[in-house]
């Protein structure tokens, strides 16, 4: 980010730029730890590198947008105490970011999911007002054309493959689908920023987030999750972005905070 103008557009509203920041930032972190957790678990050698390298990439997306939600706010409060010092209300990722993975195709088909939303998102915003979010977002769609295409290709791979290899992945695209329904659903926050240049309506992004999906469904020989009559009641209830989570967050940030929370202020 050196040389990156930091100065927030006069029009712009502080508040919901912070918020924004968190919102994508946390997309990132919470994701990240979970990917980071199949690390010794992934089929092959090659498959744990390609894992941990993703979690790093998100990891990193999550360190600048946090510092840049930080900087908004103005509080003194960095990435480390946004990171590590907020309760689990305080979080405002999506509920997609924070599921457990049954298996690997569970795995691959949240990160499918995840990265083609993502991708498209980040496309956009590299037109933001912000000059920060621009170029966050530009260094951002090229780590995520990469994990949209591997979890593409390891998608085909399971759902064209043997019996029990279509089975799994398409049980795995069955579990993550009804959380899709948020990715596309507009957070007041977004929908003023985006009116104001900043962020991204979130709902532009179905058609090509579908399009992309389709198009791995077919190759993978898999059916579209609601032809299989996949529950999808009760998505109204899912609201990440105001902070409401489930009991998994709360294990999770058990795991992630524990040793800065155990020795706040502890440097090393």
């Amino acid at each position: 980010m050196a040389g990156v103008p930091t100065e927030v557009p006069s029009d712009v509203d502080r508040g919901d730029l912070m918020a924004y920041c968190l919102m994508l930032g946390d997309d990132a972190l919470i994701l990240s730890h979970r990917l980071q957790q199949w690390v010794t678990r992934a089929p092959e050698l090659e498959d744990e590198l390609a894992i941990a390298n993703i979690g790093l990439d998100l990891l990193g997306q999550a360190r600048l947008l946090l510092t840049r939600a930080g900087e908004v706010e103005g509080a003194g409060r960095g990435e480390d105490a946004l990171a590590y010092l907020r309760d689990p209300g305080e979080f405002r990722h999506v509920a997609l970011a924070e599921g457990e993975d049954a298996d690997f195709a569970h795995l691959v088909a949240r990160l499918l999911v995840f990265a083609t939303w993502r991708l498209a998102l980040l496309d956009r915003l590299t037109g933001s007002r912000d000059p920060v979010l621009a170029a966050i977002a530009a260094k951002g769609v090229k780590e995520v054309t990469y994990h949209r295409e591997y979890a593409a290709q390891w998608v085909v791979r399971l759902g064209d493959g043997t019996e029990l290899s279509h089975e799994r992945m398409q049980a795995g695209l069955d579990a993550v689908w009804p959380l899709t329904a948020e990715l596309f659903r507009p957070h007041a926050i977004e929908s003023r920023l985006a009116a104001a240049g900043v962020a991204v309506d979130s709902s532009r992004l179905r058609d090509e987030f579908v399009a992309v999906v389709e198009q791995v469904q077919e190759a993978a020989t898999l059916r579209h999750p609601a032809d299989g009559g996949v529950d999808t009641s009760g998505l109204e209830s899912v609201g990440g972005r105001d902070g409401v989570h489930g009991e998994k967050l709360v294990a999770i940030l058990e795991e992630m905070q524990g040793l800065a929370r155990a020795m706040p202020g502890s440097t090393w």
